[in-house]
This record gives structure tokens, sequence and C-alpha cells, in this order.
């Protein structure tokens, strides 16, 4: 078994591309830099983005060597993705141009194969950068790595920690805070919560948890009204905990959830929403206030469901509502502060990837590839379906005018009409 570092260019990617001439200058706020882009939410900016389309309306359309199911990162012109290759063997961050795809470099470290679920790739966790650094992270049975690469394909810094155990595979993805690189190690051995300088990768933070199942779930940032900036995890031992992200002290925790973590927490109109299941579907939700919550005195369950609730897609909100896409293609809308339900309609399809929010539509690629969009609404509407040509379980990236479609093998690019 091999556990070498090899850092090489990669093989010519079989490019499939239109190329298109962008003007205009792109600012900070379109970027899409982490999973669900900012701070989590699955909210993107973009205007005049088609709801229909047919597979040679994309604007560009690359293919990527081996399989994986993270979701791309947007700087400017940069775009970065995953993938895995040799049965995780070899594990590639590649460097793209967000305008055209075309390679601009990649980087490749060697690793063991480990095991997963079938619905897991060896390149799931979605990397995160911050203009100047891009960060991702690659994990099996014996070894985790997070490193650290300028935007020339340079590497900054690697840590090499302590090996990963999950029968499934790693999911959750690095998040930034200030200066500091945040990633959340629960899994089915001795488990962690970590802050590393995002300059140096020495550890700043180390929080450790209990032995527990492995949680998929990427952390967020809130604010209360009135109180401190919180750092969010959900996992299946902890349930719901908050954290100073600057120190590591733990602020509170639910506790202890029924089943197994996949979806990320959310945070809207004063509320934490999180939800947990196992077997293809969501088996409870839980609202709770975090308002002036301490560890003697952990957050109030507002209300809980038990019924039609998403696995592995991460929920969104709008406005007063809170839009729940399960894994069997079911969508609902619910008031955020009740649980009230709006409406409920099955869009069809199965689904392992989390929909974002676009200029009041919801977009989700379903497992075949289809990509469905609906009204983020109190009144339901579907726009249709449209071809990815790839399988997918993987989340829409959006960022200055385009919608990024990652495929099991392929990278597409659909652009404002506009």
């Amino acid at each position: 078994m091999r556990n070498q570092f090899v850092v090489s260019r990669c093989a010519h990617l079989i490019l499939v591309v239109a190329f298109v001439f962008l003007t205009g200058v792109a600012t900070a706020d379109e970027n899409w830099t982490r999973f669900r882009g900012p701070n989590g939410t699955g909210v993107g900016t973009a205007r005049a983005l088609p709801t229909k389309w047919a597979e040679d309306d994309y604007a560009w359309k690359v293919s990527l060597p081996g399989e994986g199911h993270a979701a791309p990162v947007i700087w400017e012109d940069k775009l970065f993705v995953t993938s895995a290759t040799d049965e995780g063997q070899l594990r590639h961050l590649f460097c793209l141009n967000a305008h055209s795809g075309e390679e601009i470099w990649c980087r490749s470290i060697a690793m063991n194969s480990n095991p997963k679920h079938n619905k897991n790739s060896f390149a799931s966790s979605t990397p995160t950068t911050d203009g100047e650094l891009v960060y991702v992270a690659f994990a099996d049975n014996e070894t985790f790595f997070l490193s650290a690469y300028d935007f020339a394909g340079e590497l900054v810094w690697r840590r090499r920690l302590e090996g990963y155990g999950s029968t499934h595979g790693l999911g959750a993805s690095p998040m930034l805070v200030d200066n500091l690189l945040i990633m959340a190690g629960d899994q089915e051995g001795p488990s962690w919560i970590r802050a590393f300088d995002k300059q140096t990768g020495e550890t700043v933070w180390s929080v450790t948890r209990s032995i527990q199942r492995t949680s998929y779930t990427t952390p967020i940032l809130i604010q209360p009204p009135g109180g401190d900036r919180q750092l969010i995890f959900l996992s299946r031992g902890a349930g719901l905990s908050s954290f100073d992200p600057l120190t590591g002290r733990q602020n509170w925790q639910t506790g202890e959830l029924p089943a197994r973590t996949i979806g990320s927490p959310i945070y809207s109109e004063g509320l934490l929403l999180a939800t947990c299941g196992g077997g293809g579907r969501g088996k409870l939700l839980i609202a709770v206030d975090p308002t002036g919550a301490n560890l003697q005195n952990p957050p109030a369950v507002v209300y809980s469901q038990e019924r039609e609730l998403p696995y592995v897609p991460t929920m969104l909100t709008k406005g007063e509502y809170t839009y729940l896409w399960n894994d069997n293609g079911v969508a609902k809308c619910q008031e955020t502060k009740t649980g009230n339900n709006i409406w409920t309609r099955r869009v069809g399809g199965n689904y392992s990837g989390s929909p974002v929010l676009i200029n009041g539509k919801i977009y989700c690629i379903a497992e075949d590839g289809k990509v469905a969009v609906i009204d983020a609404a109190p009144k339901y509407r579907l726009y249709g379906k449209s071809p990815l040509g790839d399988s997918s379980h993987s989340t829409p990236s959006v960022a200055h005018g385009r919608l990024y479609l990652r495929g099991f093998h392929s990278l597409a690019c659909l652009e404002s009409t506009n």
C-alpha cells in the first residue's frame, strides 16, 4: 500500500468546450468559496440563469479523470475541483479556468484505498479558498491530509493527521473563519474538531470529541441577536454543538441524536435546523433557538418533525420559509418558525446532492443527472428537468453569472442568458 506523496502534472483533460469571452470585473461577494457557497447557505447571486436547457446549451463541459462528488469552488477566474483515480490511490486537485474549463494545473497525492459507501466517492470533500490559497482534505483509514496550495499550484503547507475511521468514507468539508481553517473529524474512532492557522497549517486549537458514528456535515458560522459569533457543528454523538471560533471553547450542545448526520445545519429566523436519518430517508428534524444558550442551559427545542424529511440533502431557507428536498424526490415548503407545512410535491428522481437557491429558484441535480428547477415560493412550480449527461451525487455551485454542475466524471458550465 502506498502512502508517499506524488505531486505531478495530471493527464490532459478531455475537453468538450465552447470558449466564451467575458467582460467586466468580478466582485468578491460573487465568489463561491466553500461547500454550498457563502457560509454554507446554498444561496447564489446569478441573474437570468436558464430554468430549462439542452446538453448543447452548456458554455463548456470537461471530462474529469476518475470519479468525484465534491462541488467546485470558484474565485474570480479560477475554479478548483477534486477527483480520485485508481480506487482512491490517487487523489487530485484541479485548477481550471472558470471561463473556459481549460486545465491550468493539477496536483495529486498518493493514498490508500479505503472502505466507502457505494454512494460516496474518494473525492467528496469540497475544497475551500480565500482568494490566495486553496485548501483541500483527503482521508483514508491510515491518514488524514490537509493541504494548502497557492493559486500557482505550489504547495504552501500540508498537515498529516491521524487516520480517519469510517466504513463510508470522508464527507465533511473544511471552512474558513478569519485566519483559521476549520475541520471536523467526527468519526468511528477518536474524534476531534480543529482550527489551523490558514497561512502555516499550525494547530491553533483542538477539541476532543467522543467516539461516534461518522458525521458528513460541514459547520456554519452564526451570530444570534445580541450575541457573539458561534461555530455550529452537527453530529450524531453531540447533536448540534456550538464553539467559539477563535478559541474552541464550547458554548453548548443539544445532545445525542438517534441517527446518522449527513445534511449540514442551517440558520434562519433565529433558529438552527438540523436533520438526521438512515436507510435513505430523514428520521428527525429539530429546530432550536440558540439565543442565550450555554452548557448548563442548552438551546430550547422549538419543534421537531419525524416524517417526509431529507437524509443526505441539506435544507434551504428564503425569508420566512424553509425548503426541504428529500432523497426520494419529494420537495416541501414550510414555515421556518413553526414547521407548518405550506406545500409538499413529488418532483421525482433520487437525490444525493443538495439544492441551491439562485434568484428565487431552486436547482438540484438528481442521481441520474437530470437537473430539476422549482420556485422558492409559497406556491409550487416546477420549471422542468434538464440533462447534465452524467450521473451526479454533487451540489451545484454558482459564481459570476455561471452555474457549475458536477457529474461523476465531468464538470459543466451553464451561463446566464444576459
